[in-house]
């Protein structure tokens, strides 16, 4: 097998060698920053143009398919015995396409979630009450010698991030 020729290294990053060139790339970066805030600005706007150009047409759009589909489906219960062949199938067929009638499976919908919870505690029925453990990190935050050496836990403290902020002036109108 032939030795590589080539070898593939991550880019090197360019590091100020001093104070003032440091400043002059926070600089810059507030520079790229600002001309990013800009960018998006200019494409948010570019999409607002798009969505109020193509509003008028897409709305007429939806009322002609929603009016058909009230059309249709008017005509379709009133003909759902023959279409159904008196109940024996949930779909007809037409040249064109296919209409279908299809039950949806039962669903709960809960109003008052916390009356509805007492309510079922008091009337015995806690089995349809869901009680979800979870760990307490806080508290083992205010009390990490207690947990220590317990498998799974460990505390990370200390950790630094590193932030540049480049000054910037806020216009207020």
């Amino acid at each position: 097998m032939a030795p590589k020729t080539r070898l593939k290294a991550k880019a090197q990053i360019d590091v100020p060698q001093n104070n003032g060139e440091a400043a002059a790339d926070i600089k810059h970066l507030g520079d790229l920053q600002r001309q990013l805030a800009r960018t998006q600005a200019e494409m948010n706007d570019s999409i607002a143009h798009i969505t109020q150009t193509y509003q008028g047409p897409l709305d007429a759009l939806i009322k002609q398919i929603e009016g058909l589909q009230e059309g249709v489906q008017a005509y379709c219960e009133a003909h759902r015995d023959d279409l159904t062949n008196g109940g024996k199938v949930k779909t007809a067929n037409f040249i064109t396409g296919e209409i279908q009638w299809r039950q949806r499976p039962p669903s709960v919908r809960i109003t008052g979630a916390d009356s509805v919870i007492e309510t079922l505690h008091r009337l015995g029925l806690g089995k349809f009450v869901r009680t979800k453990e979870e760990i307490n990190k806080e508290a083992i935050l205010n009390a990490p010698e207690e947990v220590k050496g317990v498998a799974g836990i460990s505390i990370v403290s200390g950790v630094e991030d590193f932030v540049i902020t480049p000054f910037e002036q806020e216009v207020t109108a």
